[in-house]
C-alpha cells in the first residue's frame, strides 16, 4: 500500500501491480466471502463489506476495481470509504450548507449595498462556518472509529490476492 500524501484524506486510495490475469483475481473474490465479510462482484468491481453483526454507522466499505494491464498483469485500484447512502448524505448536507452560506453572502451584500444592517447575515454566515468545522470534524471522527476496520478488510483483501 503507498503510503498517503497527508492525513486529511476522507476516503484513502491505493493500488496494486498483480501479476495474474483478471479473472482469476475476480474469481477468488466471488469464492472468499466468509464471517464477517460479505463480498460483492459486479462486473470488475468488487465490493467488500462487514455483514450486519459487524456494521457500525462508520463501518468501512472497500471498493476494488481490477483492471487488466496485458495478458498475465492486473492492477487492482482500492478506495475505502464509509456506506454510499451515508457518503451521499454527508456530500447533501455540505451542499445545502454552501447554498446557504452564499444566499447569506449575497443577502449580506445586498443589505451593506443598501447601507441597511447586515449584522445578522454576518452572524448566520459565521455559523455556518462553525457548522462546516463540526462536520469535518464529525467526518474524521468516523475515519478514527472505520480505521480497524479498514486494516481488517485490507488485510483480508491481501489474503484473497495471495491465494
Amino acid at each position: 500500500m503507498k503510503p498517503l500524501p497527508n492525513e486529511i484524506i476522507l476516503r484513502p486510495r491505493f493500488q496494486l501491480d498483480m501479476v495474474e490475469t483478471k479473472e482469476n483475481l475476480l474469481k477468488k473474490f466471488e469464492t472468499a466471502g466468509y464471517d464477517p465479510f460479505l463480498v460483492n462482484r459486479l462486473d470488475e468491481h468488487v465490493f467488500i463489506k462487514f455483514n450486519a453483526k459487524n456494521n457500525h454507522f462508520w463501518s468501512p466499505q472497500l471498493h476494488l476495481e481490477i483492471d487488466e494491464i496485458d495478458s498475465n498483469k492486473c492492477r487492482v485500484y482500492g478506495i475505502f470509504g464509509p456506506n454510499p447512502t451515508l457518503w451521499t448524505f454527508f456530500m447533501f448536507v455540505h451542499f445545502v450548507i454552501a447554498t446557504l452560506f452564499i444566499i447569506l453572502g449575497i443577502w449580506a451584500y445586498s443589505s451593506a449595498s443598501l447601507q441597511k444592517p447586515y449584522s445578522l447575515q454576518l452572524a448566520l454566515m459565521s455559523i455556518i462556518v462553525i457548522m462546516w468545522f463540526v462536520l469535518y470534524f464529525f467526518g474524521r471522527s468516523g475515519k478514527r472509529k472505520g480505521k480497524p476496520q479498514m486494516h481488517e478488510q485490507y488485510s483480508f483483501m491481501m489474503k484473497v490476492l495471495n491465494s
